[in-house]
């Protein structure tokens, strides 16, 4: 039952996605700021009474995560789209050095690079998964498996510490996760093999197993690309999220409240 409510939603959830949900959040964040403008002439003309800025902004900020809502973006746009506004107006009254916008800037701009291309944003795994993905690996034969988006790369380095006799490989495409993984490897020595870059640009003919931690909007593209360059017999495994349309041929409840791993024998 709980495979079926995860398979629907994330099918509804790519079935309303009528623009980037970036471009979307911005559009909801004008459209807020216009009402809210619209009605705040409107009372001072009829009512004489013209809003506090508190308030102006609280009833945007509240707008714009309601639009959200029916607009059926995903849950976590909801908070973001409210906090937006009340944050502009914090930081704008702080008076903050200029130095620590930039600072912020650099910072996300290096963890989410291409978010708004890919609409894949960081999302870091759990510890629970490591043990049922060691379980899916062969206990001796060697293989080669890859990590698409391996953000901070901590499930390759822990699975190629158990499994020594196989070839675990990395690609992200946002620098620093990328950087700090990489370092990891080398300060641990570590025999994984990070790279960075778009998975687009590589070919999965020369790997047992695809891992993905993605995003529903990047679920078709990956299928695609599995079925045409994946050899017959390997797995493609995905963490939380599912494919539209193509149901696994098995999926594991890690832990409870956990996300599910799914896997698609090819």
């Amino acid at each position: 039952m709980k495979l079926k409510s995860n398979f629907e939603n994330n099918q509804e959830s790519l079935a309303n996605s009528i623009m980037p949900p970036a471009v979307l959040a911005l559009f909801l964040q004008i459209m807020s700021f216009l009402f809210c403008l619209s009605w705040s002439i409107l009372a001072s003309f009829d009512f004489l009474w013209s809003f506090p800025i508190y308030i102006f902004v609280f009833t945007q900020a509240a707008m714009a995560a309601f639009f959200s809502f029916l607009f059926d973006a995903d849950w976590w746009w909801w908070p973001i789209q409210f906090l937006f506004p009340l944050l502009i107006i914090f930081f704008v009254f702080s008076e903050l050095p200029s130095y620590y916008y930039l600072s912020a800037f650099i910072f996300f701009a290096l963890v989410y690079w291409s978010t708004f291309r890919t609409q894949v944003p960081y999302y870091p795994s759990k510890a629970s998964l490591l043990p049922t993905i060691l379980d899916l690996l062969p206990s001796e034969k060697s293989i080669n498996f890859i990590d698409v988006g391996s953000g901070l790369g901590g499930l390759l380095i822990e699975l190629s510490r158990v499994k020594k006799n196989s070839c675990f490989f990395g690609i992200e495409i946002a620098p620093l996760p990328w950087i700090i993984s990489v370092l990891r490897c080398k300060f641990f020595r570590d025999k994984v093999q990070f790279t960075f870059g778009n998975y687009g640009n590589i070919n999965f003919n020369g790997y047992d197993v695809v891992f993905a931690y993605l995003s529903p909007a990047a679920m078709p593209d990956l299928w695609m690309k599995a079925k045409s360059e994946m050899r017959a017999g390997s797995i493609l495994l995905s963490y939380e999220f599912i494919i539209p349309n193509v149901k696994p041929d098995l999926y594991f409840n890690l832990k409870v409240n956990d996300p599910i791993l799914y896997l698609w024998r090819i």
